[in-house]
């Protein structure tokens, strides 16, 4: 069986999300440098790894057979996953004036948060898809 593609790639661009929101998170507070631009610099990773993670996923699914008991799940997994996407993509783009990085506002900031809770959700499907239905395990 070959080895599936996307467990090896999610892991980049959920650190890369993660470690943006905890920067934004902190940099809240008044940190002594700004830790805007490093969460930019993290989103605009994440978002090109998630891209690239979400076509090996994707492919992996359009695998699974006909009416397999994981299909909902997958499809939960699938539109969790691309909500993240996109609402990390549009914080990273509402931290944009025209081609410059800004400090991000706090509709930049929401984004980032419901963003981190789609992700939170995805990963948690993701987690059943694996010791539920054991997707991409050998028997």
């Amino acid at each position: 069986m070959k080895q599936p593609l996307h467990p090896a790639l999610v892991h980049f661009p959920v650190a890369c999300w993660t470690l943006a929101t905890a920067a934004d998170a902190v940099g809240l507070w008044g940190t002594p440098w700004p830790l805007w631009q490093l969460a930019f610099v993290l989103l605009a990773i994440g978002c090109a790894i998630g891209l690239l993670t979400a076509a090996a996923g994707f492919y992996e699914l359009a695998r699974l057979p006909d009416e397999h008991p994981a299909l909902a799940d997958a499809s939960r997994h699938m539109m969790l996953a691309l909500g993240a996407w996109v609402a990390y993509a549009a914080s990273l783009f509402l931290r944009l004036d025209g081609t410059t990085p800004v400090a991000p506002d706090t509709l930049a900031l929401g984004t980032s948060a419901v963003g981190f809770l789609l992700l939170v959700g995805a990963g948690h499907m993701g987690g059943r898809l694996v010791y539920v239905h054991g997707v991409g395990r050998r028997s």
